[in-house]
């Protein structure tokens, strides 16, 4: 899935690894991609349940991601 800023055209991909890589690298992967109060919220939940947060939370990276985008104005590009 692709979206494209409409101001400068820029265009940023959501793969269907995104929970591979949310998992793998945690807060870490959200802040890359600008996602703060995901990484703050995230690092509250694996500090209350001794990180077995992060073994639920990456399923979900991609309709975050998806969000954030559509919030933002970005507009979904078909491939």
């Amino acid at each position: 899935m692709k979206f494209k800023h409409p101001a400068n055209g820029y265009v940023e991909e959501i793969s269907e690894l995104t929970w591979l890589w949310a998992l793998l690298f945690g807060a870490i992967y959200f802040a890359v991609k600008g996602v703060w109060g995901h990484v703050f919220l995230g690092l509250v939940l694996a500090l209350c349940t001794f990180g077995v947060s992060w073994l639920i939370y990456p399923f979900f990276a991609k309709s975050i991601l998806e969000k954030r985008y559509r919030h933002n104005g970005w507009i979904e590009i078909q491939d």
